[in-house]
């Protein structure tokens, strides 16, 4: 089943037609990677899905409604969260406001305290560091702490945007394994990876996007395989 779905999708920065008519699937359930160089456009397009820039052509439709005029805060209460690149967590809060900050509109404390154990489930590190400022961590636990507050609202759909940068070998490998385990668990996940091979390795389906315009769709297994790709994406040759 769909969850979203973009309609040949175009957006600008003023006059720079930056997305140049995109269309993409994510069903229910899957890991669904946007693979590019950077300036492609990647960035972008997860902006227009959550509302940040409204596309002047196209549509998003969000578990069957089209969200291509809503704004941001109507599109969080409709179950997607994006985690932005650059972690965006405030870094005068600790672990724990940061937290619950993830789960403003949320108004029983039952289920705040729920989540923000669930999220301490997955990174045993914050739980450590509940009282610590966000801007006293490491670019590893400010990059848990931001996907942590993004799950406080429990999406339906989580747009990851590149959460691997400037993160040691070992902890992209973490990373990357809690963004597996979240999706066995059920959630549904739209990766922007600069680290190709790695969001190939866990998703189930990818695009690449070059220039603004979707060049090649296909399996993960088979975007992995594809020489064209191994060459300019994967550091193959």
């Amino acid at each position: 089943m769909s969850l979203l779905k973009l309609e040949k999708i175009n957006s600008y920065y003023g006059h720079i037609h930056a997305i140049k008519g995109v269309s993409i699937e994510v069903n229910e359930g899957e890991i669904v990677t946007l693979i590019g160089s950077n300036g492609a456009g990647k960035s972008t397009v997860l902006r227009t899905i959550s509302g940040m820039i409204h596309p002047r052509a196209g549509r998003v439709l969000f578990e069957g409604k089209d969200i291509s005029k809503k704004e941001p805060h109507e599109i969080v209460n409709s179950g997607m969260i994006h985690v932005p690149e650059g972690r965006g967590i405030f870094p005068t809060l600790t672990v724990k406001e940061n937290l619950e900050m993830g789960a403003y509109t949320v108004k029983d404390s039952s289920v705040i305290a729920e989540r923000m154990e669930n999220g301490f489930s997955l990174f045993p590190r914050l739980k450590e560091r509940i009282d610590q400022y966000g801007g006293t961590l490491s670019g590893g636990e400010q990059q848990m702490l931001a996907i942590a507050r993004g799950l406080m609202m429990d999406p339906h759909l989580l747009m990851l945007d590149e959460p691997s940068m400037g993160l040691a070998p070992i902890l992209v490998e973490l990373i990357f394994d809690i963004i597996k385990k979240l999706n066995d668990r059920g959630t549904t996940i739209l990766l922007v990876e600069q680290n190709a091979l790695m969001a190939l390795s866990i998703a189930h389906r990818g695009y690449v996007l070059q220039t603004g315009e979707i060049t090649i769709s296909d399996s993960a297994a088979n975007l992995k395989d594809n020489e064209e790709l191994q060459k300019a994406y994967l550091g193959m040759s």
